[in-house]
């Protein structure tokens, strides 16, 4: 599966990289993604959040003694 953010659905960006002599080649642009473990009802799971997502409270993380098997 690729790595899209979970909140917002941010994907990698495809472009051209311009040299000085616009010579043009392929490039990817991926969005800073992190694996956290988040807080979905009762459970909990590990999905791909942008850095953006996660400043603006739009998960909600796990807190770190709210594991189910403790």
């Amino acid at each position: 599966m690729a790595k899209v953010c979970y909140s917002c659905g941010k994907k990698p960006d495809f472009g051209n990289a311009r040299s000085h002599s616009l010579r043009a080649t392929r490039r990817r642009r991926d969005p800073n993604l992190q694996k956290v473990r988040i807080q979905e009802g009762p459970t909990m799971r590990r999905e791909w959040v942008c850095t953006s997502c996660l400043k603006g409270f739009k998960v909600k993380k796990a807190s770190i003694g709210a594991r189910s098997g403790v």
